[in-house]
């Protein structure tokens, strides 16, 4: 009898014998489970690639494309490379069992089929699904889109590598008086709003929001996913940034609340970008020169009185068609060369005056 606690999964069985094929179907259905039979491994490949499956019930000996070979395409696939696979054989030989354990399959049954191994073996597999895909939706909520993909693609080690990138760092100009004048709740609130908004238009040019801290964010664009010019997609993201604070202030002195304003620096070079930290506690972020550039940029909008400043290496990166002011050389504390510094033409600039 089923396990009432048991949850039902969609089963794809692969076996080319009839048969065999209907008996093992009956069982596993028994169980509980949803089965959709095919009779080869290309019908299989087929199938997997059009609906979403939770485990694959396959024979090694098949016609066309064998077990082995399925197995294969199946962790070349990066949407498939996950689906828990029982392999089932009549072979008396092991080297095939072994080989289809070495391409991931998760466990083996020998025929005839027996149903209490059978149950197990479904149960198990499912089980460490479960707790795969749980693993893989608290990456996905703790980390984003971009750097969940490449610790699936990749995995995780600590260190980094050596990429041409683009960083950027924002802040709320004013925050701390800002904190000082309103309630708590309504501080989070507009913090809450402000991500929204700022994550928005980050992601939506290919940036990596990967730090968070107060009313500030440190964004990547580049890493770990390369874009053909992250300069300009920083400026385009930043320009968006601007845009969309400025709307959501309208609103906000339309309804009597506080309105914000943001400071943007942009610096483009080569970063070391990769997982700090520990093996239980590790974050994806990068340093280099052009980190410090982006945050003393970044700093320095509120003495030029300017929503988005960006260094020379970010500018030769936009079209004509992007209007930017030259702001001359800038002497930032802790470089030793001046900075050449440009900042980003917008309306919002003309009430951008400098801020505390």
């Amino acid at each position: 009898m089923r396990d009432r606690r048991a949850k039902s999964a969609r089963v794809l069985l692969v076996e080319d014998n009839r048969v065999n094929r209907l008996l093992l179907a009956r069982n596993v259905e028994l169980l509980g489970h949803q089965v959709e039979m095919v009779e080869d491994g290309l019908a299989a490949l087929a199938r997997l690639q059009q609906a979403a499956f939770d485990l694959l019930l396959m024979d090694i000996e098949m016609p066309g494309m064998n077990g082995i070979e399925l197995l294969e395409r199946l962790r070349a696939h990066p949407e498939l490379r996950e689906l828990p696979v029982i392999v089932t054989s009549a072979l008396e030989g092991v080297d095939s069992v072994v080989r289809c354990v070495e391409l991931g399959a998760e466990d083996y049954l020998h025929k005839p089929v027996n149903l209490v191994l059978l149950k197990a073996r479904i149960n198990a597999s499912l089980e460490r699904k479960r707790l795969r895909d749980q693993q893989r939706e608290l990456v996905r909520r703790f980390a984003t889109s971009e750097v969940a993909q490449n610790l699936e693609a990749e995995g995780f080690a600590l260190g980094g590598r050596k990429v041409q990138a683009t960083v950027m760092f924002c802040d709320i100009r004013g925050f701390t008086t800002l904190v000082e004048s309103q309630p708590p709740e309504d501080i989070i609130e507009l913090l809450n709003t402000y991500y929204t908004l700022m994550f928005a238009a980050i992601s939506g040019h290919g940036g990596v929001v990967n730090q968070m801290i107060g009313d500030g964010l440190m964004a990547l664009f580049g890493a770990p996913q390369p874009l053909e010019q992250p300069g300009r997609c920083a400026v385009n993201a930043a320009a968006e940034m601007v845009e969309m604070v400025a709307q959501f202030s309208a609103e906000q002195r339309a309804l009597g609340r506080p309105e914000i304003r943001i400071g943007v620096g942009i610096a483009s070079g080569d970063v070391v970008a990769g997982y700090t930290g520990t093996r239980q506690r590790a974050t994806y972020t990068c340093i280099g020169d052009t980190v410090n550039v982006a945050a003393r940029l970044e700093a320095h909008t509120k003495l030029a009185g300017r929503a988005v400043l960006l260094d020379a290496a970010t500018r030769a990166q936009l079209d004509d068609g992007v209007v930017c002011e030259p702001l001359g050389p800038v002497q930032f504390k802790g470089k030793s060369c001046e900075v050449a510094v440009f900042a980003l033409v917008s309306g919002a600039d003309a009430d951008a005056g400098p801020a505390a």
